[in-house]
């Protein structure tokens, strides 16, 4: 390990002095105190600004992330691999960082080269689904995480599955002050002769100070001359949202009770040097705090450290550092027991005294020094890991040298969005919505996701029911005189037209190819292929390109098992030429597409130019697909390097720009079908990469760094806005994710057999 000790430059990342709040108080002391323990090591910070203005940082600021600006974060994380940054220390809260449940942080963590020490300031019990998302990500990336408590180590191996040898027990750290009589600092606020009660912290409703103000009467009772001593600023975002309500709710409960010579409100954010002052004043701290889930305090730690005699609320921190009386703990909102306590305490001075000296004597080992060598331990810990996992990682990740992770396939929304007669069209946030009812474009993807199931061996007996409940609805949707399929049915059972759209037509015989060219089951292909023939025909009296590329990508399937139809080769060939006709007709050098104007599903069109001409033995066919597709995926990346399908807020026309916003995941789900197309008929990589860069549009690898599958629920959201994700989850993007997921585990599984040795 000594070899890869040295640590020469650290850099810290979250919210930092002068914004006012807990977690950069915390950054900075912890960025001072590595900086004076260690002063051969260089430390950094790179904040995050709650406001566009950002703050009036000191010089050790060396960059600054904007929180709600997803593209700064991968910036930050470019700065810090060019500044050869050997451990960056995050501090995590999920409140400080954008994004939904604070994921914005995760591209920052992505794209970072150098280990990652993170400290948890809030680990939950009872996580909502994208805070659990969240953590597990972010403990994956981690090389070391560091909770302040017992309870938060528990925690994380219980409810996130983290491995203990990666977690380190660091205190939270407090400035070392001298075990001093109270009565040295009284004068310095006009309190001597009294008895001081302090509580500290930024101020809002859950630090539960209104129950110590209703203990105070009885408390008067016996000691007329204490003071309370209330010290903070409100919480700056309980502020900006609803002013001082709070704040002015306290001053007024303590006039109610005839207070206002035994209260005092500071209402000011105080430097460390002023803060020691006020707890070295007080004879009593009290904590009184309404969440039980706090797993540090840093109040708590300050005036416990400093030898307080400290009352506080059983909330995870206080019960762990206050036991072994070294504190005293009353239940949550009980004024009555607070006020029993601090009468206990200030009667007998031999036990608050023993509290306070049991209290100051482990607090020794919080101070800032110490705690400063703890975390340059870890640091050196997460450096020789890091390299130790790079010396045994592959030099160059290909993809068959080592696949990309991919989710877990889960089809509870699937299941839960299908009844006996098909697959709802839409649902209201994961709930069915039977008022709009059903459609055939979404039953054919469906049917084609049920073939792509069974290659992937994820066959059983309820997939094969619904395999039948898809087929079944394409079967009625079928009319019969003229030759084409409707597309909406109401929850009713009665159809609403009686010619569907000619996408409708296109998807249907897309599914219907791909049962006879791909599904095992024989009566299915047998049942596909009567109803492909018979539909056929119908196609060549489209004139919208993308019916004519669903078509086509059903030929194409159907004429795998079946290539000497004569009627089928031959559609495929006026298909074909209609598309390069309009291809010769639209395309420029800047502009090669078929139409002027880019709008949904793009790139099936390349897809079926690409799929067509490769079997076709088409050269000129499959460059011109190949040639679009390049086109569009540049078109459709950020530069920042992540995917952007192209919105339907707009579109993208010729001679203007690509709508941003609202993308949707059918878009994201044509790119990564064409572009693993093209790399299966290139053998290009590159082609695969584009397929994955597409894919993490759905993890979260977007404008707003947001996910847009649901991994509690197995669906998938709607689109992604300019502000939020759209939260309902239909069945077009649902199927656009677990089509997307079934083709990349398929092509992974594809590639992992082509490189397995050979028996012989």
């Amino acid at each position: 390990m000594h070899a890869t000790s040295e640590i020469r430059q650290v850099a810290f990342v979250g919210d930092y002095l002068p914004r006012k709040c807990g977690i950069a108080t915390f950054t900075a002391d912890l960025c001072t105190a590595v900086a004076a323990e260690h002063p051969d090591t260089e430390c950094l910070v790179v904040p995050v600004n709650d406001i566009e203005t950002g703050y009036d940082y000191p010089n050790d600021v060396r960059f600054e992330i904007q929180e709600q600006d997803f593209s700064s974060y991968q910036r930050a994380a470019d700065f810090l691999n060019l500044s050869n940054v050997d451990v960056v220390s995050l501090q995590h809260e999920f409140g400080i960082y954008g994004g939904t449940s604070g994921s914005h942080v995760l591209a920052l963590m992505r794209n970072l080269k150098m280990p990652v020490v993170t400290t948890l300031h809030t680990i939950l019990r009872q996580p909502t689904p994208d805070q659990r998302r969240v953590m597990k990500e972010l403990s994956g990336r981690s090389t070391r995480l560091v909770v302040m408590a017992q309870k938060g180590s528990e925690l994380l191996q219980e409810i996130y599955g983290v491995s203990p040898e990666k977690i380190d027990l660091i205190p939270h750290g407090i400035p070392d002050m001298p075990f001093v009589d109270p009565n040295y600092y009284k004068d310095k606020f006009g309190v001597e002769g009294k008895v001081v009660v302090l509580t500290f912290g930024l101020l809002s409703p859950n630090k539960g100070i209104e129950h110590v103000l209703h203990a105070l009467p009885e408390i008067l009772q016996e000691y007329p001359n204490l003071v309370y001593i209330v010290l903070g600023a409100t919480h700056p975002n309980l502020v900006r949202d609803h002013g001082e309500t709070y704040r002015f709710s306290l001053e007024r409960l303590a006039k109610a009770h005839h207070l206002q010579k035994n209260v005092i409100f500071y209402d000011r954010f105080v430097s460390i040097e002023e803060l020691k002052e006020f707890i070295g004043a007080a004879d009593l701290y009290i904590t009184p705090y309404l969440n039980e889930a706090q797993i540090t305090s840093g109040t708590l730690s300050y005036a416990f450290g400093a030898g307080k005699a400290v009352i506080s609320t059983p909330y995870w921190h206080a019960r762990e550092l206050l036991a072994e009386d070294r504190g005293v703990l009353v239940p949550f909102g009980d004024s009555k027991a607070i006020a029993r306590e601090v009468i206990n305490l200030l009667r007998d001075e031999t036990r608050r005294h023993a509290t306070r000296k049991n209290a100051y004597k482990l607090g020794r080992e919080m101070v800032w020094s110490n705690v400063a060598r703890l975390y340059m331990k870890s640091f050196i810990q997460a450096r020789w890991e890091k390299a130790v996992q790079s010396r045994s990682s592959f030099a160059v990740k290909t993809l068959d040298e080592q696949p990309r992770q991919l989710p877990m396939l889960k089809l509870d929304h699937l299941f839960r969005m299908t009844d006996s007669t098909g697959l709802f069209q839409h649902a209201n946030f994961s709930v069915p919505n039977f008022a709009e009812g059903y459609c055939t474009d979404d039953n054919a993807r469906a049917l084609i996701l049920t073939i792509l199931l069974e290659e992937l061996g994820e066959e059983s007996g309820r997939m094969r029911s619904l395999a039948s409940t898809y087929a079944a609805f394409l079967h009625h949707a079928f009319n019969e005189q003229p030759r084409r399929f409707r597309n909406f049915m109401s929850f009713d059972r009665k159809w609403l037209e009686q010619d569907g759209s000619e996408d409708s037509h296109g998807r249907a015989m897309w599914a219907l190819g791909t049962c006879v060219g791909r599904c095992q089951r024989k009566s299915f292909q047998s049942w596909a292929g009567q109803l492909f023939n018979q539909a056929l025909a119908s196609v060549l009296e489209f004139r919208a390109p993308r019916a004519w590329a669903f078509s086509l990508l059903g030929i194409n399937e159907y004429l795998r098992r079946l290539s000497g139809d004569r009627v089928a080769n031959q559609t495929r060939e006026q298909l074909i030429s209609r598309l390069m006709h309009l291809f010769a007709e639209t395309q420029a050098e800047d502009w090669p597409w078929c139409e002027d104007v880019v709008t949904y599903d793009n790139a099936k069109i390349a897809h079926a130019l690409i799929v067509s001409g490769a079997a076709m033995g088409q050269e000129q066919i499959l460059r011109t697909g190949l040639h679009a597709l390049r086109w569009l995926a540049d078109a459709q990346t950020s530069e920042e390097g992540y995917y952007r399908p192209i919105g339907n807020n707009g579109f993208y026309r010729r001679g203007g720009k690509a709508a941003h916003f609202d993308q949707q995941p059918i878009e994201a789900h044509a790119m990564v079908s064409a572009a693993l197309e093209a790399y299966r008929v290139t053998n290009d990589t590159a082609w695969y990469a584009q397929a994955q860069r597409a894919f993490d549009w759905f993890l979260g690898w977007n404008d707003l760094g947001m996910e847009l599958y649901s991994s509690s629920t197995g669906g998938c959201y709607d689109a992604l806005h300019m502000d939020r994700v759209n939260q309902n989850q239909g069945a077009e993007s649902t199927l656009a994710f677990l089509l997307s997921l079934g083709e990349m585990k398929l092509t992974q599984n594809t590639v992992t057999v082509f490189n397995q040795p050979v028996s012989t």
